[in-house]
Formats: C-alpha cells, sequence, structure tokens
C-alpha cells in the first residue's frame, strides 16, 4: 500500500501536469469507488492545486476537492491516450485533449467529491491524526494518545488517527532506528520513546520522500516513475540486523508481516 512518502510523489509528479486544466467529461466505470452520490459536479472544474494529508490525494477544482485514497493498487496515469484498459475505472478528460485514468488492479482505491467548506468536517478527513511534519506532534500529544492503549505501539504507528501516513514499511523503519520492540504495549512508552519515535519518522519519511517512496510488488507514482527508497530500507524484508548482524525476526503484529531485531529491539525494555 502506498504510504506518506509514495502519496507525496505521486502528488508532486501530478501537479506538475494538471494544474490549469478543466475536466472535460468523466467516465466512471466502477460506481463502488466513488463514496460521494456520483462525479457529475467536477465537469468544467479546473485543478488549482493538489494537496496531501495522510495517505490521502486532495485535488483542489474550483468548487470542490476530490479526495482521492489509493489503497493497495491505485495509480494514476496522465495520458493522451484516451483507451481503457481493463483496470482503468475512473477517467477524466481534460481540457488539453489529454486524459487523468485512474487504474486499480483490486478495486479497494477510494474517491470522495467534497464542497469546500466541508473538507475537514466530512469523511474521510475529520477522521485523521496529525501529520507526522506538524508542529503539534510532540511527546506530549503522543503520550496523551498512548496511554490508554493496551495494544502495540506498532499498532499505533499504523493507527491513522494517532499519526497519519505511516503504514507497515515505515512502522518497521521508525521502530528500529527508535530501538522499540514493536509489540511493546503502547502506554508502557515514555517521553524519550515518543520523542525518539518523532524524530526518526521526520527523518525516515523525508529521505523517503527524497528517493520518491519505496517500491516494493506494483508501486509507481505514475508512467514510468518509480522509488528507489526500497535501497535504504534497514530492517523490512531484509534477513540481517545491519547494525548488529544479528538474525532479524520475521512475524505479524495486527496481521501486517513485521521485521525487528531482537538484540536492538529488545523485548523488556
Amino acid at each position: 500500500m502506498p504510504e506518506l512518502p509514495e502519496v507525496e510523489t505521486v502528488k508532486n509528479v501530478l501537479k506538475k501536469d494538471l494544474i490549469g486544466l478543466k475536466v472535460i467529461d468523466v467516465n466512471v466505470y466502477y460506481p463502488d469507488m466513488v463514496k460521494t452520490n456520483n462525479l457529475d459536479s467536477i465537469k468544467n472544474e479546473e485543478f488549482l492545486d493538489i494537496k496531501r494529508l495522510g495517505k490521502w490525494l486532495i485535488f483542489e477544482t474550483t468548487n470542490y476537492y476530490l479526495v482521492s485514497h489509493l489503497r493497495m493498487e491505485g495509480k494514476y496515469f496522465y495520458t493522451n491516450d484516451c483507451l481503457k484498459t481493463k483496470h482503468d475505472h475512473i477517467i477524466f478528460k481534460l481540457s488539453n485533449n489529454s486524459y487523468l485514468k485512474y487504474n486499480d488492479v483490486r478495486k479497494f482505491g477510494v474517491m470522495y467529491l467534497v464542497s469546500k467548506d466541508k473538507l475537514f468536517l466530512d469523511t474521510p478527513l475529520k477522521e485523521l491524526g496529525l501529520e507526522p511534519f506538524s508542529k503539534e506532534l510532540t511527546p506530549d500529544y503522543l503520550l496523551n494518545k498512548l496511554k490508554l492503549k493496551k495494544n502495540s505501539i506498532k499498532t499505533c504507528l499504523l493507527d491513522q488517527s494517532i499519526i497519519t501516513g505511516i503504514g507497515n514499511i515505515y512502522a518497521d523503519e521508525i521502530l528500529f532506528k527508535s530501538h522499540i520492540y514493536p509489540l511493546k504495549k503502547a502506554y508502557l512508552l515514555n517521553s524519550n520513546n515518543c520523542l525518539d519515535i518523532i524524530n526518526n519518522t521526520k527523518e525516515i519519511l523525508t529521505d523517503a520522500i527524497k528517493y520518491k517512496g519505496t517500491t516494493i510488488r506494483s508501486y509507481t507514482s505514475s508512467l514510468g516513475v518509480y522509488g528507489s527508497y526500497q535501497d535504504k530500507l534497514l530492517v523490512h524484508t531484509k534477513s540481517i540486523c545491519p547494525i548488529c548482524q544479528e538474525k532479524l525476526v520475521i512475524t505479524k503484529v495486527s496481521g501486517r508481516t513485521t521485521y525487528y531485531c531482537p538484540k536492538c529491539q529488545v523485548e523488556d525494555e
């Protein structure tokens, strides 16, 4: 699933192509993806900006926000090719005779068309926690969010209502650099643990954005654009700890494959 760095890369790539163009027509071939009534209101709207919040893309048009989540396999392709392929489920015809295609093999992606005055008042954005780069993300904030959480810290890092944008890959990397056992109960973390998590989150995500995200399986931000942060990963998908050379443990946390070092991330710390 694309996480914050991948979605940020998608945003930056699309922004170069779409700003200033108008939507002439829209064809929805898989209506279940559209969680508001329909997308007809976006016709004749101009793309003014593209923003990101967590893993959500926010296309700002003249009167609306088109809010989009890629989920597992979603991709946007900007192209001059008008032909629909098997997995193109929504196609926007643009004012320069180009097309924006939403392609999704798994059909898990979703879109919401939201009026501008309700962006943070309605589903889906109202449930989100703080951005990793927010000045409000402090050790006190994180301690307060975790103090009653009896599930694991890895599970809490995946909880988008606490910090938005972190997914499975980067949670493993953050906890490794923070020397925190991923199954440690979240309420047991102290202020120093929280500070380490915050600092390492910002550092890792910033670095991942620089490398255009992590390409594992099928992620691509656009036609021919792939991330290379997978070459920088320390534990996720690896077998040996890069610090102590210990064999990494591979387990499941909340159903997600999790990598950690039993020596660097000691269970009782």
